[in-house]
């Protein structure tokens, strides 16, 4: 848990972008836990929205687990296939962030597999300032083998959406920030073109941002 009293020296490491993980450096971060379950819900999951028709300023998302209210219907869509393997990770968590890369992870996160398909998506568990919002979308830009979407919706604000090679295929992300937190939707296939995986991405990722803000 997160005490609003005490601010917390955290490295944010390891965005996987594409296989490549760029570090964010140490953030100062501190304030509030996440929203209380007396909050109004968010409007039901749309499995088929895509994110040039959702709002995505107008949500507040969580900072906290939101794999289950993910449509598993979404998740075979996203994939093109049911999915083969399913994994959920929490904060103090020891995950694989980028290939060969372990570390205790500081987010809430889930990652569904078929075949060469990955779709994963996560939150950031601690809060995020607009200026570390900023600095995120920067290095995710920067980073190797990654290209910004020419006219890509907002994900949020501060928000990027990349187009990136790696070495197990072509992947499509979008991360923003929703009120202080940070989500990273990400869709990788190794087969399948490019227009095709991005349309794909942007209906995973506004099922990812209604999701995590349900």
């Amino acid at each position: 848990m997160f005490r609003t009293a005490r601010p917390l020296r955290l490295v944010v490491a390891a965005i996987a972008l594409t296989g490549v993980v760029v570090l964010l450096g140490v953030l100062t971060l501190g304030g509030d836990p996440s929203p209380s379950a007396d909050e109004p819900d968010a409007p039901v999951v749309s499995p088929t929205l895509t994110l040039a028709d959702l709002d995505t300023t107008s949500l507040a998302v969580r900072r906290d687990s939101f794999c289950a209210q993910v449509p598993p219907e979404s998740v075979a869509a996203a994939l093109g296939a049911d999915p083969e393997d399913e994994q959920a990770h929490a904060p103090g968590d020891r995950v694989e962030l980028a290939k060969g890369v372990r570390d205790v992870a500081h987010e809430h996160g889930c990652a569904w597999t078929a075949g060469d398909a990955a779709a994963r998506a996560w939150v950031f568990a601690p809060p995020v300032s607009p200026d570390q919002a900023r600095a995120v979308a920067r290095a995710a830009r920067e980073a190797d083998g990654c290209t910004p979407l020419p006219g890509a919706p907002s994900y949020g604000a501060a928000s990027v959406g990349l187009a990136c090679r790696t070495d197990r295929g072509r992947e499509v992300s979008w991360r923003g920030l929703f009120g202080d937190a940070w989500l990273t939707c990400t869709l990788r296939d190794r087969d399948v073109p490019r227009e095709e995986l991005v349309d794909r991405a942007a209906i995973w990722c506004a099922t990812v941002a209604q999701a995590a803000s349900a």
